[in-house]
Formats: structure tokens, sequence, C-alpha cells
């Protein structure tokens, strides 16, 4: 037929749903790297480097391919990218709930770090069970993360050998150890037990009390306090072990448990704030003054210890810091610089009006 389009013509008269699929590389419609640098006006390199290392990018320009990517909705393959260059721009961060708001400004600050810098944080919650991180891991791991944070330092031993041979920088936080499986940015939870303690002997506490989790990290708090107290001849501490996580209802019913068994107690360390404003309320509830009768210190200093009436007594540990030590930690490791293998940020206690 000497009037037939040759196929490829033809197929470019075929409408959008009748063409050929075209191979989907960088987005919707088959948008490719070079389309949008060609409405940016700059190099494929440059709109590389928008979605690698922003930080690179002149500010002007970073904005002007912002927006033109978000104009035409193209969506960079990571995949691909991460096969050609055996990057994957991608890094996990494993904590053990998002459920009250200890560990979200550490997360926060890595994870603004990290982006700024050209990663992307994939956040994964463990709980508070070994079996559950160890399988999260192996999910997390068949990502191909270019570097993992770690909540904790209690982690089996198969665990730790895995991690320790897996050729990727791995970050532990907000625990210490002098065995890290790699680098370590965290705090002493013995240490602040012993520092409680002391704080109650100072003023004259003789029938203390304890509502602690019962997670490692918070029986580490416990270790600390009890034998501090055991150094003073202090050994008869009522206490209530709770679950994880913990809640202000935990805290409420937990100081009834105290005071059935102990009375005349004076003093209580509670394993975290919502633990400490739960036991304030039901001091309240059972007449109890604080602090003449009843002395109470927390833990983590969130932002409400200090609307409580009296104000809370808690330690603090500076999260922002360990978030942003964390990421500078990795990002010098993904660059070849050497960094400290160990960070002891400290922590500190904020007296209140409860003790």
């Amino acid at each position: 037929m000497p009037n037939q389009k040759p196929p490829a013509a033809a197929d470019a008269d075929l409408p959008d749903a009748a063409a050929p699929a075209r191979r989907m590389r960088g987005g919707p419609k088959g948008l490719r790297i070079t389309d949008v640098a060609a409405q940016a006006g700059v190099s494929p390199i440059t709109v590389s480097r928008v979605f690698n290392s922003p930080a690179t990018v002149a500010p002007e320009t970073l904005e002007r391919v912002r927006q033109v990517v978000q104009k035409l909705g193209y969506v960079p393959n990571r995949l691909a990218g991460g096969l050609s260059s055996s990057r994957s721009r991608l890094i996990a961060a494993i904590v053990p709930t998002i459920a009250h708001s200890l560990f979200s400004e550490t997360i926060q600050v890595f994870s603004e770090t990290m982006s700024r810098a050209g990663y992307q944080v994939l956040l994964a919650l463990s709980g508070y069970d070994d079996s559950s991180e160890e399988a999260l891991l192996d999910a997390v791991l068949s990502r191909r993360p270019e570097g993992v944070l770690l909540t904790g330092v209690a982690h089996t031993d198969s665990l730790r050998e895995r991690l320790a041979n897996v050729g990727i920088p791995i970050v532990e936080t907000w625990d210490m150890t002098d065995q890290p499986i790699d680098m370590l940015v965290g705090f002493s939870h013995y240490r602040i037990g012993v520092a409680v303690a002391e704080h109650f002997l100072q003023r004259n506490v003789r029938k203390p009390g304890l509502v602690s989790a019962n997670d490692e990290r918070a029986l580490a708090r416990r270790r600390g306090f009890c034998e501090r107290l055991a150094q003073a001849g202090i050994r008869d501490i009522t206490e209530v072990l709770v679950a994880p996580p913990s809640s202000v209802a935990l805290g409420k019913a937990a100081l009834s448990r105290l005071v059935e068994q102990s009375p005349d107690i004076d003093a209580v360390f509670c394993g975290s704030d919502l633990l400490a404003i739960g036991t304030l309320s039901a001091a309240r509830q059972l007449g109890l003054n604080v602090p003449s009768q009843l002395a109470i210190c927390g833990f983590g200093d969130l932002e409400f210890a200090t609307e409580t009436t009296p104000e809370l007594t808690s330690v603090h540990v500076d999260g922002t810091r360990i978030g942003l030590t964390a990421a500078r930690c990795l990002l010098d490791r993904l660059a070849g610089t050497e960094q400290n293998k160990v960070t002891d940020v400290g922590f500190q206690i904020v007296e209140r009006a409860t003790t």
C-alpha cells in the first residue's frame, strides 16, 4: 500500500493510551533527568547533585531545579541509580518507639542533617524485643542502606556479629559501652541511676521507691540507683517494674502499689517523665504533698516537665546533640574521614519543685 506510513510514524500518531509503553526511567510519563535539566537550563549532573548532594548546588540553582521537578512531577529512580553506582543514598534509623517524644528530637535532627547531605532516612520501629530488632534489621539491610543508626547497645550476640561484618558504618545511640559495634554516641544509664540516688541522699531520703520499665536501658538506671543507695546503707527499696512503653496511666497505678507496700515511702525515681507525671497525679489523689512528703524525679526532661504543678525534677539528655553527632559520624565515615569512635554526651539532673 503506497500510502501506508512507516511503523515509527504510525506509532507516533497513536493516542497515549494505545502507544507502546516506554521504560519508566525516573518518574511518570517516562520523564528523564535530561528533561528536567533542559527545562531548568542546567546540566544533568547538576540535577543529579540536587538529589544526591544538595549542599554543593548554588541556592538559586537548587530552587530552580526543585521548581521544575515539582512542575514536571519527576521522581528519580533511586533503585536504578543505586545499582549503577552501588549507592542507595539510604540510611536506616531503628528506634524502639515513637509513642512518646523521648527519641523524636534525636531522629528529627538526624534526618534533617542526613537530608541536607543528600541521604534519605528510613525510620523503623523495633519495639523493646531483641528478636524483633533482629528480624527488622534483616528487612532493613535488604534495602542496602549505606549506614545504620541503632538505639541502645543491648543486641543479641548474633546480631552484633552480623553488624560488625556487614561492611557499612554503624552508629549506636542512647547508651554507653566499652565495646561498641562501630561508632557510639550516648551516655551511661547506670551513672544516671547513681546520680539520682545521690540527689535523693542529699535530701535525706530514707525510704525511696522506684517505678521503671523493664527494658535494658531502664534496668541499667535501676541498677545504678539501687547500688548507690545500698552503699549508703539503704537496701529496702520498694519498686514496681512495668512493660514498655511507659505511660501516665502506668505511673498512676504504680504509686498506689508502692504506697500499699511501703506507706512511709518518701521519694520515687521514675524511669520516664510519663511515669513521673502519673506518679505526681496519684500523689495528689492520695493526699501526699510533693515534695515535703514525697519527692519525685523523672527521666527525659520532656517539654511538659515545666508545665506540671509542681514543676517536675528530671534527668536531661541532649537528644539533639545525639542526633547531630550521630549524623556527622556517619557522614564522616561515608566520606572516608576519621572520627571519634565513642562520644559521651553526658546528662544533667534538672532540679525543680518536685524534689
